[in-house]
Formats: C-alpha cells, sequence, structure tokens
C-alpha cells in the first residue's frame, strides 16, 4: 500500500505557499503522494486557490512524491489547455504527475454558477472526448479531432511527457454507477466513491472488492493498475491499521488520508502531516 495525503483547495488550504510548505514535510516523513481537490465554487466569500498553482508550487519544492489532481472536473476545462499544463507539470516534477479526472460535482455549483451544462450525460460525453483530446496531444504527433463538443484542426503538442507511454490517468467514479468504471477500466487507475443520492461520499471496503472484480473483468490484467481509497483515520494506531488492512485486502493499492471536514485546523492537519502515514 502507498499512501497520499489528500488536500482541499480552500479555506486555509488555498494558500499554495503553505501548501507547497506541508508537502515538504510530506515527503520527509514518508507518504508517498500529495493530491490535491480541484473546486471552484464553494461558499461565498471562501478563498479559493487554483490547483494548477499549487501543484506548481507543490512540484518546486518536492522531488520524490508523487503529485496530482484529486480530481480535476475535465468538462469545465479546454483539454488542449490541461494538455498543456499537464505536460508542462510533468517535466517540472521529472515524470511525477497523476492526472486525476472525473466529471465534477457538485453540478449546479461548479457548473451551474457560470452557465454551464449541468447534466450528467453531457459531463460525461465532454469528459470522454476531453480525454481523447488529452491522449492525442500528448502523443506528440500530428493530431485532429472532430467531436460533439471538441475540435481540433492538425496540429502537434511538444514537448511529450516525460512518462512514457502517458501520465497516469485515474478516473474518479461512484459506485454503484457502472459508467465511470467502464471509463476507468481504459485507464491507469481508478479512484472509486460511494453514490450517496446523486454525491460522493467515502466508499466502504466491500464496494472496493465490487470495483476491482468490475475492472478486472474489463482488462486483459490488473499489473501496474492503481485503486485509490479514501479512508478517514481515528489517530489510534491499531485502529488506523486496522482500517487500511481491510481496504488493502481487497485490492486497493493507494490510501488517500486528509482532512475529515469536521471542524480540524490547518495545525491539526500539518500535525498528521508530520506524524506519517500509518505503515505497520
Amino acid at each position: 500500500m502507498k499512501y497520499a495525503f489528500n488536500i482541499p483547495n480552500f479555506g486555509p488550504y488555498a494558500d499554495a505557499a503553505a501548501v507547497a510548505d506541508l508537502a515538504v514535510t510530506a515527503e520527509r516523513t514518508g507518504w508517498d503522494g500529495f493530491v490535491v481537490w480541484d473546486l471552484i465554487v464553494i461558499a461565498d466569500g471562501m478563498p479559493v486557490g487554483d490547483p494548477w498553482v499549487i501543484l506548481t508550487a507543490v512540484a518546486m519544492k518536492t522531488e520524490r512524491i508523487m503529485i496530482g489532481p484529486m480530481v480535476t472536473p475535465l468538462p469545465r476545462r479546454r483539454p488542449w489547455v490541461v494538455a498543456r499544463q499537464t505536460v508542462t507539470l510533468d517535466h517540472l516534477s521529472a515524470g511525477r504527475l497523476v492526472l486525476g479526472v472525473g466529471i465534477g460535482v457538485p453540478p449546479e455549483e461548479e457548473f451551474g454558477t457560470f452557465g454551464e451544462p449541468t447534466g450528467v450525460r453531457d459531463r460525461a460525453e465532454r469528459l470522454d472526448e476531453a480525454l481523447d483530446v488529452i491522449t492525442g496531444m500528448w502523443s506528440g504527433e500530428p493530431f485532429s479531432y472532430d467531436g460533439m463538443h471538441y475540435r481540433v484542426s492538425e496540429t502537434t503538442f511538444m514537448p511529450r511527457p516525460v512518462q512514457q507511454p502517458r501520465i497516469p490517468i485515474w478516473v474518479a467514479g461512484t459506485w454503484p454507477n457502472k459508467g465511470p468504471f467502464r471509463r476507468a477500466a481504459r485507464f491507469d487507475g481508478v479512484y472509486p466513491l460511494a453514490d450517496d443520492n446523486g454525491m460522493p461520499t467515502l466508499i466502504t471496503p466491500p464496494g472496493v472488492r465490487e470495483v476491482v472484480t468490475n475492472i478486472a473483468e474489463q482488462r486483459s490484467d490488473m499489473d501496474g493498475y492503481d485503486v485509490s481509497a479514501a479512508i478517514v483515520l481515528t489517530g489510534e494506531r491499531d485502529e488506523d491499521l486496522r482500517r487500511v488492512a481491510e481496504f488493502e485486502d481487497v485490492g486497493a493499492t493507494w490510501a488517500h488520508i486528509g482532512p475529515s471536514g469536521e471542524g480540524e485546523t490547518f495545525e491539526e492537519v500539518a500535525g498528521w502531516v508530520a506524524a506519517g502515514p500509518p505503515r505497520s
């Protein structure tokens, strides 16, 4: 099992310099990854930081840990811009970037606020087309595209990513909705959550087992395929080790750990980072 610290991009975590310092601590104390949410609207007037700027600051102050947005809602981003941002960040980090993607929630706030389509089908179509565009541009070969939502005249994007054959893509989805996991099976990893009346919530170990079984049925093999699980820890070492082991036993390869959203201060969260991951 590998461990990523998972940080929001709002409130006290909107400060890119402070989050980059947290990432330095994470690298020093044995975390394997450091990932950042990508939300644009939280509550009226709340500070929100741009995840790409935050990740750039993290990349420049760390040397080893995996970094990435977890996850970025591609349907509200221009895929050719994301292609350029990700390749640049992959080079800056010397090949440590993972691109986490999803359709984006909550739709009314993240899309409707700006007059963009909120429907699930529309967002899913845009996500699939955006992935086609991004991976096509990463190839470094002449590329064109004519989809329902995106069109690209023939162009060649350079440089190619450091990581080959591509920057790893992890796809988020809420189980038991099957569509996101058909998408995830085509790429390099999955970030599963549970569906709570249309909104994502933490998935249980039995849910992860079902996701792994579903994806394995769609792939020729699972070698090198990453399965993430967001895990809430208690601070009690034995209990936390037990929780992590439950997820590892059902096929999770990454534990994503971060603030629970129940009022922890920045200083408390920094203490969790400094304590290191709950390894046995």
